[in-house]
């Protein structure tokens, strides 16, 4: 993950799927996968978890969104949140760790009005933990538009600085704050690195793979708004090969295509329908080309382009990906944030800065 100063071993992990655990094996061995549970979380007990400074979980957002009916963490998926919870619980204080993240979509922010952030953040209160709540999206580091909200709770919390419409914490961002019943701090951390707003051509793969044959390109075009095949139109004319990707949706009852205006992948998702499958484009020189995104460019796109997917099956990879977090996300959060929690370190320097200001 890019850090340089500290061993980050993953001593257990927990997932229901059995392509994603297929992924992992293959990747880090089966020697490295024995620690892993193929099972529902909510039959992982708290006597299965070893003793670790740091928990991390990636809880499903299907019903944060419309197609899961916004059912929060109230929804079958969602509500997963309750089984980590219930076995860091489980686990009793002294056992449980000191430093605790989560991540999700951003619409857990607004998903009923706010609610589900509150009711996350009081469970992770009840459980001891004063909680943060920031968001970074992956376009700061690969060109892939990816926004993610991460809550951190900490035992031992370090100072809280405020921040007002920082890029970690927005004013939108800002609400739970003000709310005197939640135990809550704002970390001191370094700004993120800019967005990016371009290098999707760079990631492109350029050899070995399948563009669409004239009459389903044909298809694709004529599906366009007017709007859209004016911004296509344009990349053809232009005496320069560009890239851009594309997605399939559905405006007024009818599939139609859209492509990005910029340099930048949309954000990939688990490939389990045509919609939620990327596609790109090569245009210029009066030339169009279209085409599925491969497994190995999901995989540059979230940070691990030599993830070992030789033999994997393409929609096996899209899912596993698609519903990854970004590697140099976690490791910026990682080496900025996580294990100088763990450490001790950023109250320390908290405590240090206050004391050269007086």
């Amino acid at each position: 993950m890019g850090l340089e100063s500290a061993q980050v071993d993953v001593v257990f992990a927990n997932d229901i799927e059995a392509d994603k655990y297929q992924m992992y094996a293959k990747q880090f061995g089966e020697a490295a996968a024995s620690h892993f549970a193929l099972k529902d979380i909510g039959k992982v007990k708290s006597e299965h978890m070893p003793k670790v400074d740091l928990a991390w979980a990636s809880f499903p957002c299907t019903d944060l969104s419309l197609a899961g009916n916004r059912k929060g963490l109230k929804g079958v998926q969602s509500g997963t949140f309750w089984e980590f919870t219930r076995i860091l619980d489980e686990m009793g204080e002294d056992d449980r760790p000191g430093v605790v993240a989560l991540e999700n979509v951003v619409g857990l922010a607004t998903s009923h009005n706010g609610d589900d952030l509150v009711a996350a953040i009081r469970e992770l209160n009840r459980l001891g933990y004063s909680v943060d709540v920031l968001t970074l999206d992956a376009r700061r580091f690969v060109p892939q538009s990816r926004p993610r909200l991460f809550l951190v709770g900490a035992k031992t919390p370090p100072d809280d600085v405020v921040d007002p419409n920082s890029e970690l914490r927005p004013d939108w961002l800002q609400i739970p704050y003000g709310d005197p019943a939640l135990k809550m701090h704002r970390a001191a951390l370094p700004a993120p690195p800019a967005p990016l707003t371009s290098g999707l051509g760079d990631y492109v793969e350029r050899t070995g793979v399948e563009w669409w044959d004239d009459e389903r390109t044909e298809r694709f075009i004529s599906s366009m708004s007017e709007f859209q095949a004016e911004r296509l139109t344009a990349l053809k004319r232009q005496k320069s090969t560009t890239y851009r990707t594309a997605y399939r949706r559905t405006r007024n009852g009818v599939a139609v295509w859209e492509v990005r205006p910029d340099d930048i992948s949309g954000c990939l998702r688990t490939a389990r329908g045509g919609s939620s499958k990327q596609a790109v484009v090569r245009a210029g020189h009066g030339k169009v080309s279209v085409r599925w995104m491969t497994p190995r460019e999901y995989a540059r796109l979230m940070g691990a382009g030599e993830y070992d997917i030789d033999g994997i099956r393409a929609n096996q990879v899209l899912f596993g990906f698609g519903d990854a977090v970004c590697v140099p996300v976690v490791g910026w959060l990682a080496e900025n944030y996580l294990v100088p929690l763990v450490r001790g370190d950023l109250a320390a320097k908290s405590d240090a800065r206050d004391l050269k200001a007086v």
